[in-house]
């Protein structure tokens, strides 16, 4: 093991960064497919995991990343990256999100090692929230997978209430997360680090209806053109906008995900 897997590695449960991200998953309806594809694209390994028939781990250096479940066409699920938030009890959690207008679509149901729970906020937009032990180190985690969360949304502030409500941001509890305003967005950081961003426009400007609200995961990667050319050679597309620094990719399935350069802050 190396020493960036080492770091804070003691951090292995939920309840100790409760609120924080703690996990991405995706939803296929092919599998073997999006391996591929997160292989070219990612530069990604993957091994079977026990959480369930059809789930496998992404590897990055060794690091476990982000899971994919071939469920989509099986338990009628959207195709998307999802990501999931620690939580020190999963049915508080859910209760909270219940009580501000949240709806459940799963669980929470158990996934040795802890329980997990798939909703949607007031707006629409479906995240996740895990209790139990974490598949690995926080920190570690947090080094080697996403860049960071956004959250596109119709109103920010709105959005921000609801999860900090449901995820208890913001709260005198040891550890949890800080808000804060950085111009037009809302910024999540956990221990000084920004995790999360909630973004909904300029403040005067009319929410777009065209963007359903939705969870956007950031991927941190050395070469933003060359993940573009492989996303394109092995049956992706590319969102108008892709520069050297950022680009919106779809996989084959149209799980749309962020591609965002590591030399960026």
């Amino acid at each position: 093991m190396n020493s960036d897997a080492r770091v804070r590695d003691d951090v292995v449960s939920s309840h100790a960064v409760a609120g924080a991200p703690c996990w991405v998953s995706l939803t296929a309806r092919d599998r073997r497919t999006a391996e591929d594809f997160y292989r070219a694209v990612l530069g990604w390994d993957f091994r079977t995991a026990s959480l369930m028939d059809g789930f496998r781990i992404a590897y990055a250096h060794g690091v476990p990343v982000a899971g994919i479940a071939a469920v989509a066409s099986t338990w009628q699920m959207a195709v998307a990256w999802t990501p999931y938030f620690a939580v020190e009890s999963a049915d508080e959690a859910v209760a909270r999100g219940q009580e501000r207008g949240g709806t459940v679509a799963v669980g929470p149901i158990g996934f040795p090692p802890g329980r997990a729970a798939l909703l949607a906020d007031r707006d629409g937009a479906v995240f996740g929230i895990w209790e139990g032990r974490l598949v690995v180190g926080w920190e570690t985690w947090r080094r080697a997978a996403p860049a960071f969360l956004r959250l596109h949304t119709r109103n920010a502030f709105d959005a921000a209430m609801f999860y900090g409500g449901v995820l208890e941001w913001a709260t005198a509890r040891p550890g949890c997360c800080e808000v804060h305003y950085d111009g037009d967005e809302v910024v999540l950081r956990s221990e000084g680090v920004v995790v999360a961003r909630i973004h909904s426009g300029a403040v005067e400007a009319a929410p777009d209806p065209t963007i359903r609200p939705h969870w956007q995961v950031h991927f941190a990667v050395a070469d933003v053109g060359a993940c573009v050319r492989a996303a394109l050679a092995h049956g992706g597309t590319v969102e108008d906008g892709a520069d050297a620094t950022e680009a919106v990719l779809r996989d084959p399935d149209g799980a749309r995900f962020t591609v965002t350069s590591a030399s960026q802050p």
